[in-house]
Protein backbone atom coordinates (compact mmCIF):
# COMPACT_ATOMS: atom_id res chain seq x y z
CA UNK A 1 0.00 0.00 0.00
CA UNK A 2 1.31 3.32 -0.45
CA UNK A 3 3.00 5.73 2.16
CA UNK A 4 2.48 9.42 2.59
CA UNK A 5 5.78 10.64 4.20
CA UNK A 6 7.14 14.18 5.06
CA UNK A 7 9.05 15.75 1.95
CA UNK A 8 12.01 18.14 2.67
CA UNK A 9 13.78 20.60 0.27
CA UNK A 10 17.25 19.82 -0.89
CA UNK A 11 18.98 22.33 1.87
CA UNK A 12 16.94 20.22 4.64
CA UNK A 13 18.13 17.13 4.00
CA UNK A 14 21.89 18.17 3.49
CA UNK A 15 21.82 19.76 6.71
CA UNK A 16 20.36 16.21 8.35
CA UNK A 17 22.94 14.14 6.39
CA UNK A 18 25.62 16.88 7.85
CA UNK A 19 26.09 15.41 11.69
CA UNK A 20 26.30 11.67 10.03
CA UNK A 21 29.08 12.61 7.22
CA UNK A 22 30.93 14.25 9.79
CA UNK A 23 30.68 11.06 12.64
CA UNK A 24 32.09 9.19 9.38
CA UNK A 25 28.45 7.42 8.69
CA UNK A 26 29.27 5.50 5.49
CA UNK A 27 26.05 7.17 3.89
CA UNK A 28 26.87 6.44 0.30
CA UNK A 29 28.23 2.76 0.55
CA UNK A 30 24.47 2.23 2.41
CA UNK A 31 22.24 3.87 -0.25
CA UNK A 32 24.78 2.13 -2.91
CA UNK A 33 23.98 -1.33 -1.35
CA UNK A 34 20.50 -0.54 -0.53
CA UNK A 35 20.15 0.81 -4.07
CA UNK A 36 21.86 -2.55 -5.83
CA UNK A 37 19.39 -4.88 -4.33
CA UNK A 38 16.54 -3.19 -5.69
CA UNK A 39 18.24 -3.41 -9.37
CA UNK A 40 19.28 -6.99 -8.57
CA UNK A 41 15.28 -7.43 -8.46
CA UNK A 42 15.08 -6.10 -11.76
CA UNK A 43 18.30 -8.08 -13.15
CA UNK A 44 16.63 -11.20 -11.66
CA UNK A 45 13.33 -10.84 -13.52
CA UNK A 46 14.60 -10.43 -16.85
CA UNK A 47 17.17 -13.78 -16.10
CA UNK A 48 14.00 -15.68 -15.26
CA UNK A 49 12.36 -14.36 -18.35
CA UNK A 50 14.85 -14.30 -20.69
CA UNK A 51 17.03 -17.48 -19.02
CA UNK A 52 19.19 -17.51 -22.38
CA UNK A 53 20.05 -14.09 -22.06
CA UNK A 54 22.31 -11.52 -20.05
CA UNK A 55 20.91 -8.46 -19.19
CA UNK A 56 22.76 -5.09 -20.66
CA UNK A 57 22.86 -2.37 -18.20
CA UNK A 58 23.96 1.18 -18.53
CA UNK A 59 25.43 3.55 -15.59
CA UNK A 60 25.09 7.07 -16.44
CA UNK A 61 27.43 8.38 -14.18
CA UNK A 62 27.47 12.15 -12.89
CA UNK A 63 30.94 13.38 -10.84
CA UNK A 64 29.04 13.68 -7.48
CA UNK A 65 27.50 11.46 -4.85
CA UNK A 66 24.88 10.19 -7.44
CA UNK A 67 27.41 9.38 -9.82
CA UNK A 68 28.67 7.14 -6.89
CA UNK A 69 26.11 5.75 -5.37
CA UNK A 70 25.39 4.70 -9.14
CA UNK A 71 28.40 2.99 -9.42
CA UNK A 72 28.96 1.23 -6.27
CA UNK A 73 25.46 -0.17 -6.76
CA UNK A 74 26.36 -1.57 -10.74
CA UNK A 75 29.48 -3.11 -9.54
CA UNK A 76 27.44 -5.27 -6.57
CA UNK A 77 24.80 -6.71 -9.29
CA UNK A 78 25.38 -10.13 -10.31
CA UNK A 79 24.38 -11.69 -13.71
CA UNK A 80 24.66 -8.78 -15.63
CA UNK A 81 26.92 -6.72 -18.55
CA UNK A 82 27.68 -3.36 -17.13
CA UNK A 83 28.03 -0.52 -19.47
CA UNK A 84 29.67 2.90 -17.79
CA UNK A 85 29.18 5.92 -19.61
CA UNK A 86 30.57 9.13 -17.61
CA UNK A 87 28.46 11.91 -18.31
CA UNK A 88 31.18 14.50 -17.64
CA UNK A 89 34.92 15.58 -17.82
CA UNK A 90 35.03 14.08 -14.00
CA UNK A 91 33.54 11.03 -12.76
CA UNK A 92 33.39 9.86 -9.30
CA UNK A 93 36.66 8.10 -9.27
CA UNK A 94 36.11 5.53 -6.16
CA UNK A 95 32.84 4.49 -7.63
CA UNK A 96 34.13 3.25 -11.09
CA UNK A 97 37.33 2.73 -10.30
CA UNK A 98 35.09 -0.06 -7.65
CA UNK A 99 32.82 -0.62 -11.15
CA UNK A 100 35.91 -1.58 -13.42
CA UNK A 101 37.44 -4.07 -10.86
CA UNK A 102 34.09 -5.92 -11.37
CA UNK A 103 34.15 -6.30 -14.86
CA UNK A 104 31.99 -3.29 -15.85
CA UNK A 105 33.39 -1.63 -19.67
CA UNK A 106 33.74 2.01 -20.21
CA UNK A 107 31.53 3.41 -22.95
CA UNK A 108 31.38 6.48 -24.73
CA UNK A 109 28.29 8.70 -26.70
CA UNK A 110 29.83 7.20 -30.18
CA UNK A 111 29.37 3.44 -28.96
CA UNK A 112 25.37 4.71 -27.98
CA UNK A 113 24.57 5.89 -31.38
CA UNK A 114 25.29 2.37 -32.73
CA UNK A 115 21.51 1.07 -33.11
CA UNK A 116 22.70 -2.30 -31.14
CA UNK A 117 23.49 -0.54 -28.26
CA UNK A 118 20.13 -1.39 -26.81
CA UNK A 119 20.15 -1.77 -22.77
CA UNK A 120 17.29 -3.24 -20.62
CA UNK A 121 18.24 -0.71 -17.48
CA UNK A 122 19.61 2.52 -17.25
CA UNK A 123 21.24 3.65 -14.06
CA UNK A 124 20.44 7.59 -14.24
CA UNK A 125 23.24 9.01 -11.83
CA UNK A 126 23.50 11.82 -13.63
CA UNK A 127 22.25 14.85 -11.49
CA UNK A 128 21.46 14.79 -7.30
CA UNK A 129 20.40 17.50 -5.64
CA UNK A 130 23.12 19.77 -6.09
CA UNK A 131 20.88 20.59 -9.32
CA UNK A 132 20.76 24.32 -9.44
CA UNK A 133 17.78 26.15 -10.55
CA UNK A 134 17.96 25.80 -13.95
CA UNK A 135 17.93 21.79 -13.91
CA UNK A 136 19.00 21.66 -17.84
CA UNK A 137 21.18 18.62 -18.70
CA UNK A 138 24.35 19.76 -20.59
CA UNK A 139 26.97 18.07 -23.21
CA UNK A 140 27.20 14.79 -22.64
CA UNK A 141 24.66 13.74 -20.47
CA UNK A 142 22.01 15.98 -22.99
CA UNK A 143 23.19 14.07 -26.23
CA UNK A 144 22.90 10.62 -23.90
CA UNK A 145 19.55 11.21 -22.87
CA UNK A 146 18.44 12.04 -26.65
CA UNK A 147 19.91 8.91 -27.56
CA UNK A 148 18.52 6.69 -25.00
CA UNK A 149 14.52 8.31 -24.80
CA UNK A 150 13.48 5.97 -27.65
CA UNK A 151 13.91 2.79 -25.96
CA UNK A 152 12.79 3.88 -22.70
CA UNK A 153 9.50 5.76 -24.37
CA UNK A 154 8.76 2.22 -26.08
CA UNK A 155 9.09 0.80 -22.68
CA UNK A 156 12.14 -1.48 -24.03
CA UNK A 157 14.51 0.05 -21.57
CA UNK A 158 13.56 0.56 -17.53
CA UNK A 159 14.92 3.56 -15.98
CA UNK A 160 16.23 3.73 -12.04
CA UNK A 161 16.56 7.29 -11.06
CA UNK A 162 18.90 7.61 -8.30
CA UNK A 163 17.95 9.74 -5.84
CA UNK A 164 16.12 11.70 -8.37
CA UNK A 165 15.22 11.70 -12.48
CA UNK A 166 18.70 14.08 -13.89
CA UNK A 167 17.02 17.44 -15.03
CA UNK A 168 14.11 17.75 -12.39
CA UNK A 169 14.41 20.11 -10.17
CA UNK A 170 14.52 18.96 -6.42
CA UNK A 171 12.51 21.45 -4.44
CA UNK A 172 10.05 22.15 -7.32
CA UNK A 173 9.76 19.52 -9.10
CA UNK A 174 10.28 21.39 -12.72
CA UNK A 175 12.45 20.63 -16.01
CA UNK A 176 14.22 22.90 -18.27
CA UNK A 177 12.74 20.33 -20.90
CA UNK A 178 11.82 17.29 -22.14
CA UNK A 179 15.51 16.04 -21.86
CA UNK A 180 14.94 14.02 -18.94
CA UNK A 181 14.22 10.27 -18.81
CA UNK A 182 11.47 9.39 -17.47
CA UNK A 183 11.88 6.55 -14.86
CA UNK A 184 10.28 3.05 -14.44
CA UNK A 185 11.59 3.60 -10.25
CA UNK A 186 13.01 6.30 -8.39
CA UNK A 187 15.10 5.27 -5.60
CA UNK A 188 15.71 7.96 -3.32
CA UNK A 189 17.94 8.52 -0.32
CA UNK A 190 17.69 9.50 3.12
CA UNK A 191 14.03 11.67 2.42
CA UNK A 192 11.98 12.38 -0.02
CA UNK A 193 12.49 16.07 -1.45
CA UNK A 194 9.92 17.56 -2.49
CA UNK A 195 10.38 18.19 -5.62
CA UNK A 196 9.46 14.71 -6.22
CA UNK A 197 5.98 15.12 -5.23
CA UNK A 198 5.60 18.52 -7.81
CA UNK A 199 5.57 20.08 -10.59
CA UNK A 200 6.29 17.59 -13.10
CA UNK A 201 7.43 15.11 -11.41
CA UNK A 202 4.41 12.53 -11.76
CA UNK A 203 5.07 11.98 -14.94
CA UNK A 204 9.22 11.07 -14.46
CA UNK A 205 9.42 10.08 -10.80
CA UNK A 206 7.33 5.92 -11.79
CA UNK A 207 7.56 4.16 -8.62
CA UNK A 208 8.81 6.20 -5.18
CA UNK A 209 11.07 3.78 -3.13
CA UNK A 210 12.53 5.48 0.33
CA UNK A 211 15.75 4.35 1.63
CA UNK A 212 16.09 5.10 5.05
CA UNK A 213 19.82 6.02 5.93
CA UNK A 214 18.71 7.20 9.84
CA UNK A 215 17.83 10.72 9.22
CA UNK A 216 15.16 10.93 11.53
CA UNK A 217 17.33 12.69 14.53
CA UNK A 218 18.01 15.61 12.43
CA UNK A 219 15.17 16.18 10.64
CA UNK A 220 12.72 15.86 13.78
CA UNK A 221 12.64 19.56 14.20
CA UNK A 222 12.49 20.44 10.47
CA UNK A 223 9.39 21.34 9.09
CA UNK A 224 8.54 19.61 6.63
CA UNK A 225 8.30 21.48 2.96
CA UNK A 226 5.89 19.38 1.80
CA UNK A 227 4.79 15.25 1.72
CA UNK A 228 4.95 12.77 -0.91
CA UNK A 229 3.40 9.17 -1.75
CA UNK A 230 5.98 6.16 -1.60
CA UNK A 231 5.39 2.73 -2.41
CA UNK A 232 7.61 1.43 0.55
CA UNK A 233 10.76 2.39 2.71
CA UNK A 234 13.70 0.03 2.68
CA UNK A 235 16.79 -0.18 5.19
CA UNK A 236 20.08 1.72 4.29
Amino acid sequence: MPETVPAYTAAQVRAAERPLLEAGEPLMERAAAALAAIVQGMVDELVDARPDEVPRMLVLAGSGDNGGDALLAASAVQHADIAVLPTGARVHEHGLATALAQGAELVELLDLRDARAVYDIVLDGILGIGTGADPALRGTAREAVRLLLPAVRDAGTRVVAVDLPSGLQPDDGTTADDSVLPATVTVTFGAVKVGLARGRAAQLIGELVLVDLGLGDGLADVPAAGEASISRIVEG
